[in-house]
């Protein structure tokens, strides 16, 4: 495995790359430590992972301003919009021309909210075919009607969908709702053709977080040299 790393504004940028031949690219928003762990659960793949911290999870991975979840917590800024752009037009050239390897396709992966954006990325450029979307924050305000509404730029070949299975259990009314609305996500791609699934694993929202990112990646991933596209 090679690595490397560098910034991007205020962005840092970390690069594992897990094959010697052209293969896929995985995006994801997570720490260092976070992505060093999912590459150990994914040793057995061929794949690269380029890991983006940085970032503010409530701004950056918001794709319109909503309030607060919590009474200690911070309203949402929706500047999705803005980290998307900056992937797409600074972050993804840089990577892969610093490569020899180059993607067969690009993946667009996250856990918690940068789930959610990985999803909302579809509908904003056509860079990525795939999408891993992990206990994505899908009860967030006007998302589902978002994409009821919308159409990607893109239709991805492959969805991948997953929750925890207390995670509906929560006290908190809206976060309460992220089953029905993660399950009517699922159905939505499924209805325009994209080959999707949806998982449920054992636990609340903070349990296993990257092995459950992993088996998400992996099932993404499968078929490799038949997907490419």
């Amino acid at each position: 495995m090679k690595t490397f790393n560098y910034t991007e504004g205020e962005y840092r940028i970390d690069v594992f790359v897990m094959s010697d031949e052209d293969c896929p690219f995985v995006y994801s928003v997570m720490e260092v430590n976070d992505a060093r762990a999912l590459v150990e659960c994914l040793a057995d793949q061929k794949f690269v992972l380029v890991a983006i911290s940085g970032l503010s999870w409530q701004d950056d991975l918001s794709p319109w301003p909503a309030e607060k979840v919590f009474r200690t917590g911070k309203a949402f800024g929706g500047k999705a919009d803005r980290h998307i752009q900056i992937l797409e037009e600074r972050v993804l050239p840089k990577v892969e021309e610093s490569l020899s390897v180059k993607p067969t396709y690009r993946v667009s992966a996250g856990y918690s909210l940068a789930g959610l954006c990985s999803l909302y990325t579809l509908y904003k450029t056509s860079a990525f075919r795939r999408v891993v979307c992990v206990s994505p924050s899908l009860w967030y305000d006007g998302f589902l009607e978002f994409m009821q509404k919308n159409s990607m730029e893109a239709l991805p070949k492959k969805a991948y969908f997953s929750l925890g299975s207390k995670e509906k259990q929560t006290k908190n009314p809206k976060m309460a709702l992220v089953e029905i609305r993660t399950k009517a996500a699922t159905a939505l791609l499924q209805q325009a053709g994209v080959e999707t699934i949806f998982e449920e694993n054992p636990g609340g929202h903070f349990d296993e977080p990257m092995e459950r990112l992993a088996r998400g990646i992996r099932w993404i991933l499968k078929n490799l040299v038949r997907d490419i596209r």
